[in-house]
């Protein structure tokens, strides 16, 4: 526990007490051992006495066991033989100020981050994209950026990546080649993010990690747990908040050279998951956060169950070590335990190889940095007891902690602002509006050329109609003129004959009559006057 005495850390008791230098905690450190030797013991008795520094602290919880630190410990005849045997005074069960964060929003403030925050280079080197895809993502992002198109979530991001492809042409000479294919293996990559929970993580209200520089009201250092037992069941997902986490942290914090106490402290339980089939992506910029994240005054803690489940280049940063039992059941575990024991400086009081295999619960072989930097000499001690509860708590309790907490208001409610889907969404409507008016439009030319055409033809037909009629009435008037004269004609012969006709019957008669006096008279022989 932190002593007054020498501003150290009092971490365990064997020959001699065993303190961690606060001013090289963030030299970082790792505590490993197998399942069930107390590593969960160890990471909390250092998490609470940085937390009792003043130190705020951040813990990935893979397993629950680590909740009951908002409640105070109960005695039990370990805890007591502990504090017993080891001389502690004045030891006192106390909770400790706790935040709970859980990206799915059921056992903590919910944990989002936008795309943009996560930015082109992270999400293509998470979503294990080829240098192509890759620069087909940036030029995405680029174009929503000139554009003032806000991508805070997935459907954002999806929504951008489809205009960009139904604009490609446009966009070609001033950006550069979007292809269909790059555009479409994104597409699926982002698939693949949303099945594990992305449509959850990407959004507002993003987390502000400056809320984890918290305090409570006595000073003390606020524990900020993020619940990861459902989390880490989806590998990506996990992945991704660890990417952007470690990158925001470093971004957010100054250069702040030695400091007497870390600015907060990091515990990735759990770390032979983290990095297991880990992403390319995740691998390297862990090893760049741990390398340089130190001058930042961070201190990041690795719990693991052997230490060769963190990559070499993670371990050559680490100058803080607790390794409990490690067990030796197959050739690799042999090997492993004789690279664990030559990682510690040499105690010529025991043989390091064989004392890892005979460590009892609770126990552990201890190796810490000195006020110079030099790793202490291992040594072999009993690693001392928390204060705060060892169980994990009931969704209820972490209810009733949420309810209390200040930053409830603050990440409660999910924000939906207009961003990219909404706007390309709504000039896509306008478009298929002005679109569908333009065909109306169209349509109704159309209607209206068709109905003059159809009048043009009517008129037309009425036209031709009256000239047959006319031609009807003109060829029925002549040839009324015609029969009328006609007519006129055969009248005038007609009296012509009739007078004819009487002046030759006239004469006929008057001849008959007179051939008729002569046959008479020539018959008689005689004629009457």
């Amino acid at each position: 526990m932190f002593t007054e005495e020498n501003g150290k850390i009092w971490l365990a008791t064997g020959s001699e007490r065993v303190y961690l230098n606060p001013s090289m905690a963030n030299r970082h450190g790792l505590i490993a051992g197998a399942t069930g030797t107390g590593k969960t013991v160890t990471l909390k008795v250092i998490a609470e006495s940085f937390s009792e520094m003043g130190v705020p602290v951040f813990i990935a919880d893979i397993k629950g066991d680590v909740s009951g630190m908002c409640l105070p410990g109960c005695e039990n005849k370990h805890i007591r033989r502990s504090i017993d045997t080891m001389g502690i005074e004045n030891f006192n069960y106390t909770a400790f100020p706790v935040h709970f964060f859980d990206v799915y929003g059921k056992l903590g403030h919910p944990v989002r981050t936008t795309i943009s925050d996560m930015g082109p280079e992270l999400l293509a080197r998470l979503l294990d994209l080829n240098e192509i895809q890759s620069g087909v993502l940036r030029i995405v992002f680029r174009i929503a950026d000139d554009n003032g198109l806000l991508l805070l979530d997935l459907k954002d991001l999806r929504a951008m990546l489809q205009f960009v492809a139904d604009n490609a042409n446009e966009y070609k000479i001033r950006y550069g080649n979007v292809s269909s294919q790059s555009i479409g293996s994104i597409q699926r990559a982002l698939l693949t993010l949303e099945d594990e929970g992305g449509n959850i993580f990407f959004g507002e209200p993003a987390l502000d990690i400056g809320d984890w520089f918290d305090w409570g009201p006595d000073g003390r250092g606020v524990m900020n747990i993020l619940e990861c037992a459902e989390l880490f069941q989806h590998p990506l997902l996990y992945s991704t908040f660890l990417l952007w986490m470690l990158t925001e942290l470093y971004e957010l914090l100054p250069e702040a050279g030695d400091l007497d106490k870390p600015k907060i402290a990091f515990f990735f339980d759990e770390a032979h998951l983290l990095f297991k089939d880990a992403p390319k992506a995740l691998l390297e910029k862990v090893e760049q956060v741990v390398r340089l994240i130190r001058s930042k005054g961070v201190s990041v803690w690795f719990i693991t169950q052997n230490p060769m489940d963190i990559p070499e280049s993670v371990l050559a940063q680490i100058g803080n070590r607790v390794q409990h039992a490690l067990r030796a059941y197959t050739p690799n575990e042999q090997k492993a335990i004789r690279a664990a024991a030559r990682s510690f400086r040499v105690n010529d009081a025991f043989d390091t190889e064989t004392v890892l295999q005979e460590l009892a619960t609770g126990e552990a072989l201890v190796s810490v940095l000195d006020e110079k930097g030099i790793p202490g000499i291992v040594q072999r001690a009993n690693i001392l007891p928390p204060k705060s509860s060892m169980e994990a708590v009931a969704p209820a309790v972490i209810g009733t902690v949420l309810a209390t907490s200040p930053l409830l208001n603050k990440y409660t409610e999910v924000l939906d602002r207009e961003s990219a889907y909404e706007i390309l969404t709504s000039k896509a409507e306008q478009a298929a509006r002005e679109a569908e008016e333009l065909a109306r439009q169209k349509e109704e030319e159309k209607e209206r050329l068709m109905a003059e055409k159809q009048r043009a033809a009517e008129e037309k037909a009425r036209a031709a109609e009256e000239r047959r009629i006319a031609a009807e009435e003109k060829r029925a008037a002549a040839a009324e003129r015609a029969a009328s004269r006609t007519a006129r004609s055969s009248t005038s012969r007609s009296t012509t004959s009739t007078m004819m006709n009487k002046v030759a019957s006239s004469a006929m008669n008057t001849i008959g009559r007179e051939v008729g006096r002569q046959l008479i008279r020539g018959i008689f022989g005689t004629l009457k006057k």
